[in-house]
């Protein structure tokens, strides 16, 4: 419960993005791919379980919740046994982190070392930058640029921008996962003194963010084909449109613990989104 197996996908979707444009480069390596898709796994656990732990903490997770039940308010674990959680998801990413140091050097350090300080930030330390509004640029950054570009980065050693803008594609269709969950806790985080760009901007705001999201994600492969940098088999993610309309509307017309099953799809679309991206990069170039 407390790893939030619906938000997984989104850990999963970018670095096969990336390996995706790796393979279509003559760049592909089997053991470093697999090592980043575990780590990207691991370190969205980690940032789960403090998640978890640090809204527990501060007290803005309270029975009024209309989330999935978090096990650190429920008491179904200690804080101390969460904190066991985090060390453990966070040191095995970076165990398996240590061949990629060696593979590519300290960048891959900075990066992760980079990641890891700002999962525990997010609602942890002096200043978690979730509580101010904040949350939707690190998610871009962190699921989008680093993920992707960090995948190809160790399996290729270099960066284009075709990778660079397949990571904003994958980037803001994950800060949509973020827009259904905070716009669900609009209420509780209020009450809580949790200002997520939810509360700043409203529901509306958030039906806007969500479709602006969805749009310019859909445009990226038409943009990178029309341009010559990618061939026309990233339009195959476009066959996953009609679900994503099917997701707004119903963001648009549902509230409350209903839109748990809204996040569970908007999660799911990343998945999809990726995997034909994935599937149209590697085969078509």
């Amino acid at each position: 419960m407390a790893s939030r197996p619906r938000t997984l996908p989104a850990a999963a979707a970018p670095v096969f993005v990336a390996t995706a444009f790796a393979w279509r480069d003559h760049a592909f390596l089997w053991a470093p791919a697999l090592a980043c898709l575990l780590i990207s796994l691991l370190m969205q656990i980690g940032a789960n379980f403090a998640n978890d732990l640090f809204d527990h903490e501060r007290g803005s997770d309270t029975p009024d919740r209309v989330g999935p039940t978090r096990v650190s308010a429920s008491g179904l674990i200690s804080p101390f046994q969460m904190r066991v959680g985090i060390a453990v998801a966070f040191g095995l990413a970076a165990l398996l982190g240590l061949s990629l140091i060696w593979l590519r050097g300290w960048l891959v350090l900075a990066l992760g070392v980079a990641i890891i300080l700002a999962a525990l930030a997010y609602t942890g330390g002096p200043f978690p930058y979730g509580y101010y509004g904040m949350g939707d640029i690190f998610v871009f950054l962190s699921f989008g640029l680093a993920a992707v570009c960090g995948t190809y980065y160790i399996l290729a050693n270099r960066l284009t921008p075709s990778v660079i803008w397949a990571a904003v594609s994958m980037g803001l269709l994950i800060i949509n996962i973020l827009v259904i969950n905070n716009t669900r806790d609009i209420k509780t985080d209020l009450a809580a003194n949790k200002h997520t760009l939810a509360v700043y901007l409203g529901r509306r705001g958030m039906l806007v963010e969500y479709a602006f999201c969805l749009i310019c994600a859909y445009l990226v492969p038409l943009g990178l084909w029309v341009f010559g940098a990618a061939s026309a088999g990233g339009l195959l993610t476009w066959f996953s449109l009609p679900p994503a309309i099917q997701l707004y509307r119903e963001f648009s017309k549902t509230d409350g613990p209903k839109l748990n099953k809204t996040l569970g799809g908007t999660a799911q679309l990343a998945l999809v989104f990726a995997v034909l991206f994935s599937v149209g990069i590697a085969i078509f170039g």
